[in-house]
């Protein structure tokens, strides 16, 4: 065995190597800063083509714009809300190909050449979809904000259930999957009402899928 190693520190000499590390730190901080606002490597921007509500669109946009804001201010189609920014309150719900997204945490670079909807291809106050209109017979909304995301996602959990696709609350995967208020309830979770409409919403889902059945 090697014998104890006999090592003493000073006061004096444990504060000189404190200073010489915070001193360090700095000078690593301030280079890393630096480097931040270097030029970036390669084209800031990006053309793309979306076919969006059935018309193609071509945008240049910055490669660090999301969807949702590609659509609300490139090209205007403001029915997609920007709510909490973060993915969690389903107000800028649209769909991609076919499937239900939260716009606000994609990119727009990243859906060249891909189908989107929004709530303006799905109906108009002249020609409304039934979902719309069943919104509207079930007192689904108050302030209104969240109502294009809801009806985007409500459409959506129709689909998905006739298709299939189980959800969390799913019990037997091998049989059919019924559409019970759970089921609506928990694939609708994602979408946040804070006017608290949430029963009339269940009913204008419900409704529509009854006629639909």
């Amino acid at each position: 065995m090697s014998p104890p190693i006999d090592f003493e520190i000073r006061r004096r000499t444990l504060l000189v190597g404190t200073a010489a590390a915070a001193v360090g730190a700095g000078f690593a901080r301030h280079a890393s800063a630096q480097n931040s606002n270097a030029a970036p490597i390669g084209p800031e921007t990006t053309t793309v083509t979306l076919t969006v509500n059935g018309e193609a669109r071509e945008l240049t946009v910055d490669n660090r714009v999301s969807l949702l804001d590609a659509l609300r201010e490139h090209l205007h189609l403001t029915g997609t809300k920007k709510g909490c920014d973060h993915g969690q309150c389903g107000a800028c719900t649209c769909t991609v190909n076919g499937e239900r997204v939260n716009s606000c945490l994609s990119l727009a670079v990243m859906h060249d050449g891909d189908e989107l909807e929004t709530i303006e291809g799905i109906g108009t106050p002249e020609d409304m979809d039934r979902m719309q209109v069943a919104f509207v017979e079930n007192d689904g909304f108050q302030c209104g904000y969240c109502t294009p995301g809801q009806i985007v996602s409500a459409r959506k959990v129709i689909e998905e259930i006739r298709a299939g696709v189980p959800s969390h609350v799913t019990g037997d995967l091998s049989a059919e999957i019924t559409l019970t208020d759970a089921e609506i309830r928990e694939r609708m979770s994602g979408n946040i009402c804070r006017c608290g409409a949430y029963a009339n919403i269940l009913a204008a889902i419900t409704q529509v899928a009854e006629e639909q059945a």
